[in-house]
């Protein structure tokens, strides 16, 4: 039986290569301003995007190194040398007290932005947890408590969003309002089914479509247990996001550089160029991890059955809602359910991983971005004795998966376009 892993790998990373900010950045940044241009950034490709916005304006447009400054608000680990910008690595997906200073100190600079400045607003995933500015009569230990009952809950992320938004001095458009005298030009790397602009990094600089009302309904929905202050912010109208038609952005505009869709495109042409009859199910899944991964099973089975060379890929982002104790992510439960499925058929492997380099984990720099399975992990679930179901139910893929030696483990990959999952059925 061949090996397929390197493919799966090198599949993975064409995927994530397409959106790195050293690829797609340049090309969309503006001339020098009249006067200053201060770059605020955030998200886990935050520090690499401010590196790559130096270059451009530093060196391409010899730009005097003064009449640059800013702050890349990025997770620990995802920082990279700058020289003008200054990197603040901070807590992800639980904020901690570095995103709030990030966050604090990122919109003191916004209102010091004249109107011959301009504010360069560089976005990516991750950027909703790196950048914590609680509403008036909110802590910082309650914004916390809110985020790790969302991340339980198995909301998708857009449901998660809509409740930050409203509960934020800077998602939901707040920050145009922080630097309304200037030019604002927001660049974008898309990590949400749909490429939303509200949606990604919560969306600070536009207008936002959901309401406080939606936030309390989320909350209702799943029964999230939180305290009074919380829901007396989610009725307070001086806590509603900024809505469109808003005169205050008439200066700002967004502009998306990179998208899940095209790094699902690079990953597909690995896979054709391999031999591969492709089934393509979008860049924009969204669900369950373990019930995506049934259906996706299903399908492989079918092809295997058909002996049909077939590679199976999707990318958005899955959900999972927690009821053990154990440790892991979307990416690691998806691949987890796909080994108990899967576990008597040969000829059948598959890669699930998340394109910035984490899948769930505790936040650190080294927490793995997925999973591999194929054969050999099916045989090591028979030697060690291992009940995948088990682990299941516990959400404790990681420790499966560290049983069996099949995480993904990438470091940070300084982008984030959301998972990336693959299955190839070869002819036996």
């Amino acid at each position: 039986m061949t090996d397929r892993r390197p493919l799966l790998r090198a599949i993975f990373d064409a995927a994530v290569a397409a959106a790195h900010p050293d690829v797609v950045l340049a090309a969309h940044l503006r001339p020098v301003p009249k006067g200053r241009v201060i770059c605020l950034a955030a998200g886990k490709a935050a520090a690499a995007m401010a590196a790559a916005a130096e270059r451009h304006y530093l060196d391409a447009l010899e730009m005097e190194p003064s009449r640059l400054l800013g702050i890349a608000t990025t997770r620990h680990g995802h920082g990279v040398p700058t020289r003008r910008i200054k990197v603040i690595e901070a807590g992800h997906p639980v904020p901690d007290a570095a995103g709030l200073k990030g966050a604090e100190d990122s919109l003191q600079l916004a209102h010091r932005a004249t109107a011959d400045d301009l504010l360069l607003v560089l976005l990516s995933g991750g950027g909703s947890a790196n950048w914590i500015a609680p509403a008036n009569g909110v802590s910082f230990a309650q914004k916390q408590q809110v985020t790790r009952a969302l991340l339980r809950s198995g909301a998708p992320i857009g449901e998660v969003n809509t409740v930050r938004k409203h509960l934020s001095r800077i998602k939901g458009g707040r920050l145009v309002r922080a630097g309304k005298h200037a030019e604002i030009v927001t660049l974008a790397i898309s990590d949400v089914p749909h490429d939303d602009p509200s949606a990604i990094a919560s969306g600070p600089t536009v207008p936002d479509p959901t309401t406080l009302a939606d936030a309390r309904a989320i909350v209702a929905k799943y029964d999230l247990k939180l305290d009074d202050a919380i829901a007396d912010a989610l009725e307070d109208a001086s806590n509603e996001s900024c809505k469109p038609g808003d005169p205050v952005f008439a200066r700002a505009r967004f502009e998306l550089i990179a998208r899940p869709r095209a790094s699902l495109d690079a990953a597909i042409k690995l896979a054709t160029d391999a031999g591969y009859a492709i089934v393509d199910l979008g860049a924009d899944l969204e669900g369950e991890a373990r019930v995506v991964a049934a259906d996706h099973a299903r399908l492989a089975l079918q092809a295997r059955a058909e002996g049909k060379q077939t590679a199976i890929l999707s990318g958005g982002e899955l959900t999972v809602t927690v009821r053990g104790n154990g440790r892991g992510g979307p990416n690691q439960e998806y691949a987890l359910a796909l080994a108990e499925l899967l576990k008597d058929t040969s000829g059948i492997s598959a890669l699930a991983g998340d394109t910035d380099g984490a899948d769930g984990g505790a936040g650190s720099a080294d927490d793995p971005a997925g999973a591999v399975i194929d054969a050999r992990t099916f045989a090591k679930m028979k030697t060690l004795g291992l009940d995948p179901k088990a682990y299941l139910d516990n959400n404790d893929a990681t420790a499966f998966f560290t049983a069996t030696g099949d995480l993904l483990s990438t470091g940070p990959t300084l982008t984030n376009v959301n998972d990336i999952r693959v299955i190839l059925v070869d002819a036996v």
